[in-house]
């Protein structure tokens, strides 16, 4: 195994995940197999040759657990909640129409495992083991409505 996957989303035209090596340069091995079989595959379907992406993939360090516990809702909620009909203006002003669309209509995304509701055999949901479901929810709040600054004392997370 390469890389643990806590969590990903799925854009129109691009996606984006959360991984933990489990071995040396695992995760560029990874996006490295997972690019080039997206490519194959693309290219197979389509009678088509060449790459499919405009260049390598981006990564940043997730180097505290305040940058992971931000990081988190970023990825699954606000991505997904810019998809959400009316986009991410109207999700914020309707939070809860648009969690529920989130976590029950939109497929493409890990947040259905951390608002548990359902789970996905590729996500090892234990980086992200220092909130619940509800809690996962209030942060995820709190990150599109803008009060998510300076880390989340209620949830009394220690950074590392």
């Amino acid at each position: 195994m390469l890389v643990k996957m806590h969590a990903w989303v799925l854009m129109p035209n691009h996606f984006h995940l959360i991984l933990e090596e489990t071995q040396d340069d695992g995760i560029s091995k990874f996006m490295q197999k997972l690019c080039g079989s997206m490519t194959m595959h693309f290219n197979l379907k389509y009678k088509e040759k060449g790459s499919i992406f405009q260049g390598p993939f981006k990564s940043k360090t997730v180097g505290t657990n305040r940058y992971l516990m931000h990081l988190a809702p970023y990825v699954m909620v606000k991505n997904v909640f810019e998809l959400y009909p009316g986009g991410l203006k109207k999700a914020s002003k309707e939070f809860n129409r648009a969690w529920k669309w989130a976590t029950e209509e939109y497929p493409f995304s890990s947040l259905p495992e951390y608002a548990g509701m359902r789970s996905f055999p590729v996500v090892d949901p234990d980086a992200l083991n220092m909130f619940g479901p509800a809690q996962f929810r209030i942060l995820a709040k709190d990150m599109i409505l803008g009060r998510a600054r300076g880390g989340i004392q209620f949830l009394r997370f220690e950074e590392e």
